[in-house]
């Protein structure tokens, strides 16, 4: 795909609830976008929020920004799809599915007939499975259909580890993998600090490293999304934030390592699945994905997980 000088500072968001707002916010002061297009089924919403964004303009960059309908995606760059049925108090990301599979065809459908070169970025849960999804119902190539998988579980990871041993969160290197959901899976064996692994790192600093309480911090992780859920109904500043970093590397072409959601065809034996794995993203969409060194039971944790999404992605109707 060669991208025009235009297309390049084009982004298109597909739904304007939390997410979506939050992000079209985040994108507006970020200065990357010379143009911001927001469709969402409810007009009025997406009306309400292109008037209050573009308010902000004169205090950051020129950006055009309006709403649209899919016919408005063409010509960008990424096309971002936050619409679809929310997570519930008590409900698994996998329980939204069959709400959502049905709205995305619908939405991909539209999106690729207008813009058949962009590159779609999808936000909405359960992200691996509707990101699969959208794979088949664009026909486009795996490598430009990229959901934000565990970008924001990563990021979950690395803040608590940083807590846990008083560093800045940017100082702590660890990742998780898998599923965006219950089966992820943290690799402990490569993560590390100042380049040393945390078990050096904590014998080196006089710092206890016990495995209960690694574990913890891990089970604190994958639970996020549920405590916030019941405590302010939805997330969406930290993930607004997850799509920025990925949207910054493809417009930047910036060849960034984000873990985040993507086709495996051959992988520790996983086959025809989306899941996350850290993953050099650039203008292109995804570059490559990085073959982890991993322990054996962090192999098996990811081949539990690719098993889960695989047994939910037959449900859905190609």
């Amino acid at each position: 795909m060669v991208l025009t000088p235009h297309m390049k500072r084009k982004v298109a968001i597909v739904g304007t609830g939390n997410v979506g707002a939050t992000f079209a916010y985040s994108l507006l002061i970020s200065g990357l976008a010379s143009e911001i297009v927001l469709i969402d089924a409810n007009t009025s919403k997406a009306e309400g929020e292109a008037m209050d964004l573009n308010h902000a303009v004169p205090m950051h960059s020129p950006t055009r920004i309006f709403t649209g309908t899919y016919e408005d995606c063409a010509g960008a760059a990424i096309t971002v799809i936050t619409a679809g049925s929310a997570q519930r108090p008590g409900e698994t990301r996998l329980d939204l599915i069959q709400r959502n599979a049905a709205i995305f065809r619908s939405i991909v459908e539209n999106t690729v007939k207008y813009n058949p070169d962009g590159i779609i970025l999808v936000a909405t849960n359960p992200v691996d499975v509707l990101t699969y999804a959208t794979w088949k119902f664009s026909g486009l190539p795996a490598n430009r259909v990229i959901g934000s998988g565990t970008v924001l579980d990563t990021a979950r990871f690395r803040y608590l580890l940083s807590q846990r041993f008083e560093v800045d969160p940017r100082s702590v290197h660890a990742y998780i993998i898998g599923e965006h959901g219950d089966s992820e899976v943290p690799v402990w064996s490569l993560a590390n600090i100042a380049g040393m692994r945390l078990a050096e790192y904590c014998a080196a600093n006089n710092m206890g490293c016990r495995m209960e309480e690694l574990d913890n911090i891990f089970k604190q992780t994958r639970d996020a999304a549920y405590e916030i859920i019941s405590r302010k109904g939805a997330t969406y500043y930290a993930i607004a934030s997850g799509l920025m970093r990925i949207v910054e590397a493809i417009l930047r072409d910036q060849a960034t390592v984000i873990s985040v959601s993507t086709h495996i065809d051959d992988y520790y034996g996983i086959k025809d699945v989306y899941l996350s794995l850290p993953s050099v993203v650039d203008m292109g969409g995804i570059e490559r994905t990085i073959r982890l060194d991993l322990n054996e039971e962090e192999i098996a944790g990811l081949k539990h997980s690719a098993k889960v999404l695989k047994e939910t992605i037959d449900t859905i109707k190609f």
